[in-house]
């Protein structure tokens, strides 16, 4: 079952992009096309003056913001700031302040593609009161927001699901640990409620993502939640060396170091990777590994 998972998952990922922005482009559209609708349906029942292209620019200048502006940020949002319920005061806060820069993004984009699509009709839209038509869009942006949120992290977590999701090994209730525990030997993985262990030893690199720290597995990532520093202090300094403020390589694993105009460096790892290394860590992998420049 974990191979067939693991093979689901590899091919899955060629076409990841793909489906992402698809998901969001038909639940988008499918949205902006049924609220044109009854929006006009409304409007023509109270025989308003309203002509039957203004509801589809409204909803068409929400929905583009939605896509190409806020959709993005709120990604990388979430990623650099996932929700963590053991601090969930300050995160909190934190997503409601979002909320509100997402809501003036959102209706300052949207009402300037509108004024743009009446001139060019030969008319001038009006929005409004911009206080209360603002408090009243982010009365509807804030559900979008959470629902959004909420959708990004549980996709998230059915990926770390489905390519496994690594955890150090815990102290054992009783007696002593059959291998130290603050430098470990090996690393817990679940996938689809199976685990297996992890090497240290078998680890290629490692790097940041958010909250976590993804550990390369012969071509395989499998996410810790953890931090750089955190999981550096964790793994044996013999073996592993950082070499970015995202970046801890494997010194067997190390090919060649190449040097940048920057005074960077680029890592080349036996398993095709090239990761980029710090200046203030660029002397130091050199020494410990003996690579020469590319």
């Amino acid at each position: 079952m974990t191979e067939r998972a693991t093979l689901t998952y590899e091919r899955y990922l060629p076409w990841k992009r793909w489906a992402e922005a698809g998901f969001w482009v038909a639940m988008i559209g499918a949205n902006c096309i049924a609220n044109s609708i009854t929006t006009l349906m409304d409007f023509r029942r109270g025989e308003s003056g309203v002509q039957a292209w203004e509801p589809a620019v409204w909803e068409a200048s929400s929905a583009v913001m939605w896509l190409l502006v806020v959709l993005p940020a709120m990604a990388w949002f979430t990623r650099r700031f996932p929700f963590l319920w053991g601090d969930w005061r300050r995160q909190m806060a934190r997503y409601v302040g979002a909320s509100l820069v997402v809501c003036v993004v959102h209706v300052v984009g949207m009402v300037a593609l509108r004024i743009l699509a009446y001139r060019l009709q030969g008319m001038s839209y009006d929005f409004g009161p911009w206080p209360r038509e603002l408090f009243y869009e982010y009365l509807k942006d804030i559900r979008s927001f959470a629902y959004i949120v909420l959708t990004m992290e549980a996709y998230r977590l059915l990926l770390r699901r489905w390519q496994g999701e690594a955890s150090l090994l815990a102290e054992p209730d009783e007696g002593p640990p059959l291998e130290p525990v603050d430098q470990p030997d090996r690393f817990l993985v679940r996938k689809l409620g199976r685990d297996f262990l992890v090497a240290a030893n078998d680890i290629e690199w490692l790097q940041a993502a958010g909250n976590y720290v993804n550990l390369r597995v012969r071509g395989h990532d499998y996410p810790l939640r953890s931090t750089v520093a955190g999981i550096q202090a964790r793994l044996d300094p013999r073996r592993f060396a950082r070499i970015h403020r995202s970046y801890i390589v494997s010194l067997d694993q190390v090919v060649s170091i190449e040097p940048l105009d920057t005074g960077d460096a680029r890592v080349h790892m036996k398993d095709g990777s090239a990761l980029p290394c710090s200046r203030r860590y660029r002397q130091d992998l050199r020494q410990r590994t003996g690579a020469e420049a590319a």
